[in-house]
């Protein structure tokens, strides 16, 4: 048998486990978020909280865990920020569906991820889109976490004049922007865990603004216990039949184009960091890693979540020297304790995690540094990818008219051939689903 530093080749990549493990607790500790945001996300697709935190945490667990023992990478995984934005107010909110169907959207895309990475088309599939447009389309769906948060405080609120403006200054207003300092101020400080620990800060607060009665309806209540089982709400509670008509061909492409391009552009990034690459730079093990991403993905859809996707605050552990699995599977470990305390999460209102949203959206804005914006054939599609999809609301919606306006573009320049084979595939899928309400 094995020894542990043999098995994950401590020797080879300069570490120990002292240094993996605190790298896994350091990543855990940037990730922690995820439980709370994701679950208050999907809860507003009508989901059962407790049932989607008990998703969210197995997904985060088993998906981290396997990629450290399958991959050998210090990379963790959990149901991917955007792509539950997508699923909540693109899918159920926007489009009316069921979130059961949209359960067995997100599982079909699993077995798409899974099928591609077998083949090695999913690599065929991502060297066809433009730089500019992954890019782009990162942007915005940061765009619109943000937006998502603002709404939800009502920092930003309809108008029948301008669309949208600023809402009335009040308690809960107030609440955010302290909140969004604070959280701010412990990231820059570099605090462990500082999105989590910002969340738990203004949770407190507004209970003191709700108990002082300095708001007409209390933002939180104390939570009647602290522990309870996990919730089976939503556990295999997914709809295959419904997924698989012909008006949700699109949902399913649309989440399996945003968890390649996060997915893709979240290996290279963090490879780059770790050093984990092969000599000509592509990401060590890479297709051990898209096999367990896709993986997650597949028993997101089963358990009850969005899908999960690997996460670029992995970077984190590895600035503390992580470099095997084991710190993924650390990480993996410290999730599993949390799917009992759904009473106890619950507890975080609104207002505590819509500034966590927003950094994210700083966060995944960043990629916006990278376009040659003087290249307009890159940049106009590129912006409308930023764009459209905050200010249509809908994920799809920027997917489909960046493709569509890319490929027009250069068609009307008469550089047919510089556009990829596999756009001009994906370019007919997003034409058939702008033609689904004429069907």
């Amino acid at each position: 048998m094995p020894r542990i530093q043999d098995f994950f080749k401590f020797g080879e990549r300069n570490t120990t486990a002292a240094i993996e493990i605190r790298a896994g607790i350091t990543t855990f500790l940037m990730m922690a978020y995820v439980i709370v945001v994701n679950s208050g996300i999907l809860s507003k697709a009508g989901m059962p909280f407790a049932g989607v935190l008990f998703a969210t945490v197995l997904v985060s667990a088993l998906s981290s865990i396997a990629m450290g023992l399958y991959a050998n990478l210090p990379y963790s995984l959990a149901p991917g920020m955007g792509i539950n934005a997508f699923f909540t107010f693109s899918l159920v909110l926007g489009q009316g569906v069921p979130w059961q169907t949209a359960l067995g959207a997100v599982f079909l895309s699993g077995i798409l991820f899974v099928l591609l990475s077998l083949t090695g088309t999913r690599t065929t599939i991502v060297k066809a889109i433009p730089p500019a447009l992954r890019l782009g389309l990162a942007a915005g769906i940061g765009l619109f976490l943000a937006l998502i948060g603002l709404r939800s405080v009502g920092f930003i609120v309809a108008s029948p004049v301008t669309l949208i403006t600023f809402g009335p200054l009040n308690a809960i207003i107030t609440l955010f922007v302290i909140g969004l300092v604070i959280t701010s101020a412990m990231m820059l400080k570099r605090i462990p865990g500082a999105l989590i620990l910002g969340a738990i800060i203004v949770s407190f607060m507004a209970l003191v603004v709700s108990q002082a009665g300095w708001v007409a309806k209390p933002i939180v209540t104390l939570p009647e216990r602290i522990f309870s089982w996990p919730s089976l709400d939503v556990f295999f509670k997914l709809d295959i039949t419904g997924a698989l008509t012909t008006g949700m061909i699109m949902p399913v492409f649309s989440l399996f184009f945003v968890d390649l391009f996060d997915s893709i552009a979240s290996f290279v990034g963090i490879s780059q960091v770790s050093g984990l690459t092969e000599e000509d730079g592509t990401p060590l093990e890479i297709g051990k890693a898209l096999l367990v991403d896709a993986a997650s993905t597949t028993i997101s859809g089963l358990f009850g979540t969005s899908s999960g996707t690997v996460y670029v605050e992995s970077a984190a552990g590895i600035e503390e020297g992580g470099r095997t699995g084991l710190t993924a599977i650390v990480t993996g470990l410290l999730f599993l304790p949390f799917m009992f305390l759904s009473p106890l999460l619950a507890f975080v209102p609104d207002v505590a995690t819509a500034p966590v949203l927003v950094l994210v959206g700083v966060f995944m804005a960043q990629p916006l540094i990278l376009i040659d914006w003087k290249d307009m054939e890159e940049a106009i599609p590129a912006f409308l990818a930023l764009i459209l999809i905050p200010l249509t609301f809908s994920i799809t919606q920027g997917v489909v008219w960046s493709f569509l306006i890319y490929t027009l573009i250069k068609l009307a320049l008469g550089k047919a051939k510089d556009v990829h084979w596999m756009l001009y595939v994906i370019d007919g899928f997003a034409i058939l689903t702008l033609c689904q309400p004429l069907l």
